[in-house]
Order: C-alpha cells, then structure tokens, then sequence
C-alpha cells in the first residue's frame, strides 16, 4: 500500500509539473502583441453577447415560441455548470490559480486587472462554454450542419484565452471542458427526449 502511496504521489506531481510547463509556454513562451490584445477580450463574457443574441433571433425566427424550452434549459446548463465548478469543486479542491502561485512570481505574466481569489480547478469558463457548445451542437446540428462544431471551436478558444491570460491552468481547462461537455450532452438528450422543437424522441417512441 505504501509503495501505491508513492506511486500515486509520482504521477499527481508528474502531471503538475507538465501542466505548469505548458502552462509557462502559453503564458510566457508563445505570447505576442497580436494575443495580449485579442484574447483579454475573447474571455470576457460581455464579448459574446451579440452572438447570443443572435442565436435567440435565429431560434425565435425558424421556430416561434417552441424555442422556449430550448433558451430555458440553455439557460439552466450554464447555471448548473457555474454550480458544479465555483459551488463545488473549486472548494472541494482548492487548487491555487496560476497568478496566485508564489513558484511562479516573477515567471508567468497576469495580463487581465486581476486575479481571482476563487479556485482554480476547475475553469468555470470551460465548464460553462463547453456545457453549452455540446447543447448548442446536439439540439441544433440537424439545422445548422456541420456549421455546429463551431461551437466547440469558439469554447476552446475561450478556454486558451483562460489559461493565456494567466488565470487557469491547462489542466484546469481540460477538466472543466471534460465536465462542460458531459453536461451539455446530458441536457441536450434531455431536450430532445422532452421538447426537441415540438417533435420530442418520446413521442415518437409512444
């Protein structure tokens, strides 16, 4: 059990030292002129309010009221993400963020006004943006195509822009999109075994 013990130990620091090496190489090695401009402003949620409200527009135009369902429990992945990340494992882990880490004082470089006193593990960016992409792509890809996977694309780059600007980890991200997806999948079969614009699965299958 002890020789376990220590083995366990081995792989749970091997990993922080490779999270905080790329973390280092993003924040710090591949940074540019052209990122500290764009990617401050890629993470900050006001940014993507515009395109919310044109998702809501395309959702009111091709399906009149019977989007409802789909904008309420949208709303309801991104708080239920927000609950399991900052309301419960952010406490329940209590990994440090990167721009609070005394190791990294002097190395990494925090190019948002601040530093959250939150947790670092997991992302709530990458939980929420992922949770909602997979909703996103599984309730609306028989519409929008291939167009949908967008969707992951456009997280991601949020998630980048998280750990580029110094607040997260790699890792942190990573987790937090794993979490975000298996969420958004959840209520997106949800939504389309209750609702699904007015042809739910479940009335199908009566």
């Amino acid at each position: 059990m002890l020789l376990l013990h220590i083995s366990q130990d081995g792989w749970l620091d091997a990993l922080a030292r490779i999270d905080t090496d790329l973390f280092i190489k993003i924040n710090r090695d591949w940074a540019s002129s052209f990122f500290d401009t764009v990617l401050p402003i890629v993470r900050d949620q006001r940014t993507w309010y515009p395109l919310y409200a044109l998702l809501l527009v395309y959702l009111v135009y091709k399906f009149r009221w019977k989007c409802l369902p789909f904008v309420l429990l949208a709303a309801a992945t991104a708080g239920l993400g927000d609950q399991l990340s900052s309301g419960l494992l952010k406490e329940l882990i209590g990994r440090i963020r990167p721009c609070r880490a005394e190791e990294l004082e002097g190395i990494m470089t925090l190019r948002v006004g601040y530093c959250p006193r939150s947790g670092s593990f997991t992302s709530s960016h990458a939980v929420n943006h992922f949770a909602l992409a997979a909703f996103f792509y599984f309730g609306l890809r028989n519409y929008l195509g291939k167009g949908s996977l967008l969707f992951f694309l456009w997280a991601a780059v949020i998630c980048y822009a998280q750990v580029y600007v110094g607040v997260h980890y790699p890792g942190d991200v990573a987790g937090g999109s794993v979490l975000g997806i298996l969420l958004g999948i959840f209520m997106s079969r949800l939504f389309r075994y209750y609702f699904n614009f007015g042809s739910p699965l479940s009335a199908r299958r009566t």
